[in-house]
């Protein structure tokens, strides 16, 4: 991913997220409008098919760069969990059908 600061100000900031879709920019924009210290948050696509997303967010009290840097770390964390639980189904799964087996 290639992000492009286009605004950055005491509680704004706006990026540019090269090679991101909706995919991304919704699970993001998700856990920001889940924090506290976001006051808004939102991201933009202007062609689908050949545009970037900019996301956008505005922060209550905090410089939003610390906001997006914690926001992206609780996203991390649960992908990660749910990375965990599907492979632990996966390998139950595999378990019941080796056993089925025999």
């Amino acid at each position: 991913m290639k992000i492009k600061a286009l605004k950055q100000d005491k509680h704004e900031l706006r990026l540019e997220l090269g090679g991101e879709s909706h995919s991304f920019c919704n699970a993001l924009q998700y856990f920001l409008l889940h924090d506290d210290a976001i006051e808004f948050a939102g991201y933009n696509i202007q062609h689908p098919l050949i545009g970037n997303p900019v996301v956008y967010l505005r922060t209550k009290r905090r410089r939003p760069e610390n906001a997006l840097l914690d926001v992206t770390h609780s996203l991390e964390k649960t992908l990660n969990e749910v990375k965990k639980t599907f492979q632990k189904a996966l390998e139950e799964e595999e378990r019941a059908t080796h056993n089925n087996e025999d």
